[in-house]
């Protein structure tokens, strides 16, 4: 009996899925926006998907598996852009997506499981307390909270609130341990970050408190500019100006707006510079007076518009962040994309030097978020691919600016922007999985602590499983 065989035995009675199309399908994300990560992992995959309903069946997987020394990668969505829930040595993808109830609602928080998605979350805030999520992603349809807190960064309401590592967005965590007998650990405070944005590597969620702020209500607006300047300086003003109440600030270069937002395009003008908007409409007076200021034009708001106007369009939501890339990617299948974060001291004069020293294969697309309480950009550039080389230059030159670099074209923790080891997590690790069974490949400090993440070079998990399934 292998090793699979012998953990179906163990965890009878509870939900799984060993067909290979289904099995195949839950292994993916959205990697492939990546050329490299597509070469890297499109043969990746689970033997298993396992579907718990509730806390006591992912106890009992997780022991199985401990038994066996079957790996458990935990799944949301898959809606993660750079592998983070893909299985780099076969085992089990532990579906968390069914396990998605909302606990409790109170002012300042409300707990849920993992696999509760955003809108669903968003709107029982609102329905029962006035209240929305102060971060959430902009997948809110599709992803789950659980899959944004393990592996993503900020979205809507970062330009507000900041990443989900700033104080009051991620409250407190309820992990499972992978161990002979595994535990439920409570995490609170700073502890937190012991199990945020680690891949799975360090526990697997069972509940999560995430923070919540009044609600308002959003307009959607578009404004365009003739100068590319001019339209940053609008989005950092805005973003700065305690009279205007934003959810978020987009500003991407032509002409790609024109080109790419096609359900859009009528309202576009040929070589526009287009600022995405989300602003309440009790502060919509005074961005009107922003936008005048700043030489601009509104050029679509939702909030003029009847519902059967809107029918078929996008959101802002769904317009950036990596939305952007996608769009992109429909017009053009050769195009990538970057993760860059601009210094906030000077950010403006980057955002103009930069101008300078990148050609037509990059589209400036810029995220204004807030890092540390700071308005600055996390910008997420339209990159046309040639090869690994030109993307590592291209990199280049934004870290001789003073940016730091999140690569999305990397699959681990480190190379996707600490370029570091947090001693912290591996301590953690340490604790939660002994054998290492969780993710593994993920965190290159547990795999090989002597690899040296700064050297530039790509970290190749040498337990990479290729794999084929017959499709039935």
């Amino acid at each position: 009996m292998t090793n699979i065989d012998a953990f179906k035995a163990d965890i009878a009675g509870i939900d799984f899925r060993d067909q290979g199309a289904i099995v195949q399908q839950k292994s993916r994300d959205f990697f492939w926006y990546s050329p490299v990560l597509r070469r890297q992992l499109d043969k990746a995959c689970a033997d298993l998907i396992v579907i718990p309903q509730n806390e006591a069946d992912i106890l009992r997987v997780l022991a199985a598996a401990y038994r066996h020394d079957v790996p458990v990668t935990a799944r949301g969505a898959g809606t993660g852009n750079f592998g983070q829930s893909v299985p780099l040595s076969g085992g089990v993808v532990l579906d968390l997506s069914p396990f998605d109830a909302i606990i409790d609602i109170r002012p300042g928080a409300i707990a849920v499981q993992p696999g509760a998605k955003p809108i669903a979350v968003d709107q029982a805030a609102r329905d029962q307390s006035g209240q929305e999520l102060r971060v959430r992603p902009t997948t809110h349809r599709t992803a789950t909270m659980g899959g944004f807190v393990a592996g993503g960064i900020g979205g809507i309401g970062s330009v507000r609130y900041g990443t989900l590592s700033d104080p009051g967005n991620v409250l407190k965590l309820r992990i499972a341990t992978l161990e002979e007998e595994p535990r439920i650990i409570e995490l609170s405070g700073t502890d937190v970050f012991k199990a945020m944005h680690t891949y799975g590597t360090t526990g697997v969620y069972t509940e999560l408190e995430l923070g919540l702020t009044e609600a308002h209500d959003w307009v959607d607006v578009l404004a365009g500019f003739d100068r590319f300047m001019a339209a940053s300086r609008f989005g950092y003003d805005i973003a700065n100006d305690e009279a205007i109440v934003v959810n978020e600030v987009a500003v991407i270069a032509a002409p790609f707006p024109y080109d790419s937002f096609i359900h859009h395009q009528k309202y576009i003008r040929t070589g526009q510079h287009v600022c995405l908007v989300k602003v309440a409409a009790s502060s919509f007076a005074a961005f009107e007076e922003a936008v005048a200021r700043h030489d601009g034009e509104i050029i679509f708001r939702t909030d003029e518009l009847e519902c059967t106007d809107l029918s078929g369009l996008p959101s802002v939501d769904e317009m950036v962040w990596n939305h952007t890339t996608l769009r992109g990617i429909r017009m053009d299948p050769t195009v990538t994309y970057l993760q860059v974060l601009y210094p906030a001291e000077n950010v403006l004069e980057v955002i103009e030097n930069l101008l300078g020293k990148m050609n037509d294969e990059v589209t400036t697309h810029l995220e204004f978020i807030r890092v540390g309480g700071e308005v600055t950009c996390y910008a997420m550039p339209v990159v046309r691919y040639t090869t690994d080389d030109r993307l590592d230059e291209i990199n280049l030159a934004y870290e001789e600016l003073g940016c730091r670099v999140f690569n999305p074209h990397r699959y681990t923790i480190e190379e996707g922007g600490m370029k570091a080891t947090d001693e912290a997590q591996v301590a953690f690790k340490r604790e939660t999985d002994p054998k290492g069974l969780l993710n593994p490949g993920k965190m290159i400090a547990w795999e090989d602590p002597d690899y040296a993440v700064s050297s530039g070079s790509m970290y190749l998990f040498p337990g990479l499983e290729p794999r084929t399934f017959d499709i039935i």
